[in-house]
């Protein structure tokens, strides 16, 4: 994923090569590590069968063996074989164990093998792997009787050193798969956060522009309704002009005002910042209608609500943005039309919004985004209501949320009571 870098290990040369790689899949060739071990494991193979020829020469009645010479030629191949263990467990570790009943130099080599085989294969091949060499360690002993310990000395010295070859092999490979698991959890854990930032920066700036539709559309529409009075009525008095040049100043400078103070709430605030006014809620709706009526429509505003002191802010700033966004429209697609505005509800129940205007064929000429319904509707949608919207049997447009209100006692400065026409 884009922007996500995969840490690497400090010293990759001090690991295997298969956890030195960034994808265990990988194919890739061995470490320094790695280097040194077979190294190791060849010198240990080499030492340890050279002791076992030694030590089956050794005493008065030494127990029969092998040709000397053949012995040391095949020990000699299976130690030279062991640098092909990692590409070839198995196979190797079966011939090795096959060639240690005639070739006690073979028997370093053979357990080195039985090792790998440990701890690079699952459970059920160390098993067979393990049988084979428990079985030709007992037809050694079968060929080659030693009269110094009996024959089931042999056998029991056999399984033991057998199993603890297979143990250690299991415990560094439960070590291994322990540290992919971790490894592979790790990168998943990283890849999403990284997601899960990616999708709050684009939840964040589908907010900012919802934020900034919902305020800078009511307000250009409102400069542009001055503006055109004055385009229209070139010969107005000189007070008048005025006037109005005046109230477009007005407005744009509230525009600036109203954009500064959603960035401000907007913006990540670790800084502790905040913005110079609170957000606008149902308080501020008689202002919202007044400027509405002050650019030409006519609006009826019916405020029903009981509790209003106890509506929760968030709730109160989306009920604002919902009518505030339903006049911009009504200004846009309606602008002689009377525009009704209901606001009801109590605490425990649903906070209905209600804008309506009939329908008309006339428009303003405004420009519109085109998604201010759709951003009303994530709005609600976010806020766990419903928002409708479209013609009505009656002849109009209606725009209606519902917006669960659920008694939270942060109040969002609603006045009640009904304001007239």
């Amino acid at each position: 994923m884009s922007g996500m870098a995969v840490s690497r290990p400090d010293h990759p040369s001090l690991l295997p090569a298969l956890l030195a790689a960034p994808d265990p899949t990988d194919r890739v060739p061995r470490s320094a590590r790695d280097w040194a071990v077979d190294i190791a494991g060849f010198v240990l193979a080499v030492l340890f069968g050279c002791l076992m020829l030694v030590a089956t020469s050794q005493g008065t009645h030494p127990p029969h063996h092998p040709p000397r010479l053949l012995d040391v030629m095949i020990g000699a191949l299976g130690c030279l074989a062991l640098w092909a263990r990692r590409r070839r467990p198995v196979e190797l570790a079966v011939v090795l164990g096959v060639l240690s009943t005639i070739s006690v130099t073979t028997s370093g080599a053979a357990c080195i093998a039985l090792f790998t085989v440990s701890v690079h294969r699952h459970f059920r091949t160390v098993v067979l792997v393990a049988a084979v060499h428990l079985a030709t360690g007992a037809i050694y002993a079968a060929l080659f009787p030693d009269p110094r310990e009996s024959f089931w000395v042999g056998i029991i010295w056999n399984v033991m050193v057998v199993a603890a070859i297979v143990a250690s092999g299991m415990f560094v490979r439960a070590r291994r798969q322990l540290i992919l698991s971790l490894r592979e959890r790790a990168l998943r854990a990283e890849a999403e956060q990284q997601l899960r930032v990616v999708q709050a920066r684009h939840q964040e700036r589908a907010r900012i522009a919802r934020e900034m539709h919902d305020v800078l559309a009511h307000r250009i529409s409102l400069l542009s309704v001055h503006a055109g009075a004055l385009e229209f009525r070139p010969d107005a008095p000189p007070d008048e002009i005025a006037k109005a040049a005046g109230v477009i100043r007005a407005s744009a400078h509230q525009a600036l005002q109203d954009l500064r103070e959603v960035i401000g709430v907007l913006r990540d605030d670790a800084s502790g910042d905040t913005p110079e006014r609170p957000q606008p809620n149902l308080g501020d709706l008689p202002t919202l209608i007044d400027e509405s009526r002050r650019a030409g429509m006519t609006v009826t505003y019916e405020n029903r609500l009981r509790d209003a002191d106890a509506i929760p802010t968030a709730l109160g700033r989306s009920a604002y943005r919902t009518v505030q966004e339903a006049l911009t429209n009504a200004r846009k697609h309606a602008p002689n039309a009377t525009v009704t505005v209901v606001v009801d509800g109590s605490a425990g129940a649903d906070l209905t919004v209600e804008v309506r205007n009939p329908l008309v064929n006339a428009a303003s000429g405004i420009p519109g985004s085109g998604t201010g319904l759709i951003g009303l509707a994530e709005r609600a949608l976010l806020s766990g209501g419903r928002l409708e919207h479209g013609p009505t049997p009656e002849g109009e447009f209606r725009v209606r949320a519902s917006l669960p209100w659920r008694g939270e006692t942060t109040p969002a400065g609603a006045s009640n009571g009904a304001v007239p026409s």
